[in-house]
């Protein structure tokens, strides 16, 4: 038998071997090391390998590069080059000899394909008239198969050898280390384009939120909003509505992330666009649902507050469709909320639900707090959660203006979390009534 697995090939000194001098191989070797170290497509890079293996080996007629797809665990091929024309792109190669390279992950060379009896029910050996080949595998650093490179020929006094094959197996390495090189380019460059795709869309949700409050002389307003991704689905905004009513409207989107961010533009734009015709907070949160659900996206419902304020007589009236009640710090340092009986459901969810409308005469010193779970549901590595409870007590010590109390909710839960990444966003809205 001329041919043998793992490249001991017994007549490796007969006649017709394949002439590759030692300064030649080491010269190819040089050049393939330049010319993929410079290469970072990969459609560009598998060719280029194909081409010095053709220069290296010059009784080449075919080669071809296979590639494993990740998701099938296939092989597919990603390269083909033929000597001479031919109008036949398609790759056959021994099936047995392909499953033995990758299970191996050893090169096999056969000096005389015709004879070697691994090839003898093999219909891509006896039809492609191949004398001679040689399959090597593309191992990753990991040492997993990446993929294989075959070459062969079709002259029949023309035979690869063991040096043969030991220099494919050197390329081979160099290929594969590209390829893995070229792959984290790939994915490096893609990373950078998402990113700043990200930061164009936390740019653009940004410049939903408010940048300016209007300027009211006997109220305080303070809002922060903070995400646990580039983009998130809470959502804040303070409408003028005239001389003597202005509208909070404040909201999370269920869910974080991309999904959550394209329903909280489209609840910005609803609210805007409702608030420019309707002045009464029951009528305007009824709209805002049925807009909502005329195109909800399933699973992405919105809890959400909108407050309505008479700066005429200080009062408000507040609708709450499934969100934790407002905190309202009285002058006397006395904590309240509002029945849990008045709030419905989330928008988003039921068509034309009778939304209930809660009233209240804001005094001076008073401070309203609204804010998402994310303020009390934010965790320490110790998993314990802020809690309701937490941020009760602490909004009855801290600093009694708005802006103030504000920020200092907000330092209190980055202290507890002790530097745990938030899981979810922190947003707050505050607003009082100067003394």
């Amino acid at each position: 038998e001329t041919g043998t697995i793992m490249g001991v090939v017994d007549n490796a000194s007969g006649f017709g071997l394949l002439d590759v001098r030692p300064e030649v191989k080491l010269k190819a070797i040089i050049e393939i090391s330049r010319a993929l170290a410079g290469t970072t497509e990969i459609d560009k890079l598998l060719p280029k390998i194909l081409d010095t293996l053709f220069s290296i080996f010059p009784h080449a007629d075919r080669g071809c590069i296979l590639i494993k797809n990740q998701e099938t665990g296939k092989m597919v091929p990603r390269a083909i080059k033929h000597r001479h024309s031919s109008n036949d792109d398609s790759v056959k190669l021994s099936k047995t000899i392909l499953n033995s390279v990758l299970e191996e992950r050893k090169g096999i060379l056969s000096a005389d394909a015709a004879t070697d009896a691994r090839f003898e029910a093999s219909e891509s050996i006896s039809s492609l008239t191949i004398r001679s080949m040689m399959c090597v595998p593309l191992l990753g650093l990991s040492g997993e198969p990446l993929g294989v490179i075959n070459i062969d020929t079709q002259n029949p006094i023309s035979q690869f050898r063991q040096e043969d094959l030991d220099l494919l197996l050197a390329v081979a390495g160099q290929a594969a280390l590209s390829y893995e090189s070229a792959k984290l380019m790939v994915s490096y460059a893609e990373k950078q384009k998402q990113d700043s795709e990200m930061q164009i869309a936390r740019n653009v949700q940004h410049a939903l939120l408010p940048e300016d409050f209007p300027i009211i002389p006997e109220y305080e307003i303070y809002a922060s909003y903070e995400s646990a991704q580039e983009v998130g689905g809470d959502y804040y905004d303070i409408i003028k509505l005239d001389e003597d009513h202005l509208c909070l409207a404040f909201g999370d989107v269920a869910g974080k992330g991309v999904p959550a961010a394209l329903v909280m533009s489209r609840l910005s734009s609803v609210v805007r666009s409702t608030m420019t015709f309707v002045k009464d907070a029951c009528e305007a949160v009824c709209e805002i649902n049925n807009h909502m659900c005329a195109k909800a996206v399933e699973g992405r419902f919105v809890t959400f507050v909108l407050i309505i304020l008479n700066l005429k007589d200080n009062t408000m009236t507040c609708v709450n469709a499934g969100h934790m009640s407002p905190m309202v710090l009285q002058a006397d340092k006395n904590v309240i909320e509002f029945s849990e009986d008045s709030v419905g459901i989330p928008i988003g969810v039921l068509e034309d639900y009778p939304y209930e409308v809660v009233s209240y005469d804001i005094k001076p010193g008073d401070i309203i707090t609204i804010y998402t779970d994310g303020v009390s549901e934010a965790m320490n590595y110790e998993n314990e959660l802020y809690g309701m409870e937490h941020l009760r007590n602490f909004v009855k010590q801290a600093t009694p203006n708005a802006t103030d109390l504000g920020k200092e909710v907000l330092a209190d839960v980055k202290r507890h979390a002790a530097g745990r990444p938030q899981n979810d966003d922190i947003t707050l809205m505050s607003f009082g009534r100067k003394l």
